[in-house]
């Protein structure tokens, strides 16, 4: 599942994103959930994988998030392999060629859910690589 929300806090403090984070990641390994949150703008977009019936209670869950608001589903699909199966809740930091990428993807009416999950992807390799 793919979804893009407004936050309501500042996605730039490091604080806000840690707290995130953590609660994510707890919550997901417990329920078997794997992906990775990106921050932008003001701004989440969050892939998500799992179990159909777990998505289901995450985004009621969500839905009560005072963190964000106006949730939309971009894309959401049975899969057969994780793209994030090595993440509990990976965050995709944005730099400034990914921010503008991402952008980019966002204002485009016919952008596949494929190619932003493939961003995201992509930046967490590089962040990877980078740490290395």
């Amino acid at each position: 599942m793919l979804y893009a929300s407004t936050a309501t806090g500042r996605t730039d403090s490091l604080l806000n994103m840690a707290t995130i984070l953590g609660e994510s990641q707890r919550n997901n390994d417990r329920d078997g959930l794997t992906g990775a949150l990106g921050a932008h703008d003001g701004r989440f977009i969050q892939v998500i994988e799992g179990q159909s019936g777990v998505l289901d209670s995450l985004l009621r869950r969500l839905a009560g998030d005072p963190r964000h608001r106006d949730i939309v589903i971009l894309d959401r699909r049975p899969i057969t392999q994780r793209q994030f199966s090595g993440w509990s809740m990976a965050s995709s930091r944005l730099g400034p060629e990914s921010a503008t990428a991402l952008d980019r993807l966002m204002a485009t009416p016919d952008t596949s859910a494929l190619e932003i999950i493939a961003l995201l992807r992509e930046t967490l390799e590089v962040e990877a690589v980078r740490a290395a």
